[in-house]
């Protein structure tokens, strides 16, 4: 066996980690693993933004009144912190899913990321407002 033969379809599920997502059901449509994926990069881009927003929020200042601009800054951070979390939960259920042919689940975190976003857009608007 040569070393590029672990590449093509030699390569079998119990070779791939998580177990969890890997060890169950079959292989699904290879679009659909990739639109699972994009997904889950899709969340990861939105935590970085957020961690972006927070951290910028509070080293420009912007002459906003500085407690409500540190929490803000601070529901941003944590929010930002926690859409990993949201991305890959979800990518691990919706790959379950699709290989054991069930429907797709909801988001578990998306309501509370979105409140957060509101809260933090809430907080800046008074921000404003009081500076």
């Amino acid at each position: 066996m040569d070393d590029w033969s672990r590449y093509g379809r030699g390569v079998t599920a119990d070779h791939r980690r998580p177990r969890s997502v890997y060890g169950v059901g079959t292989e699904p449509d290879v679009r659909f693993s990739l639109a699972n994926e994009r997904t889950f990069l899709a969340w990861i881009r939105t935590g970085l933004a957020l961690l972006a927003a927070g951290v910028a929020l509070e080293a420009l200042g912007l002459g906003l009144q500085p407690t409500l601009r540190l929490a803000a800054s601070i529901v941003l951070v944590v929010t930002g912190i926690a859409t990993p979390v949201q991305a890959w939960v979800g990518w691990l259920r919706a790959e379950r899913a699709l290989r054991l042919d069930r429907p797709l689940p909801s988001a578990v975190l998306a309501l509370p990321l979105g409140v957060a976003v509101a809260v933090a857009g809430v907080l800046v608007l008074l921000a404003v407002v009081l500076a």
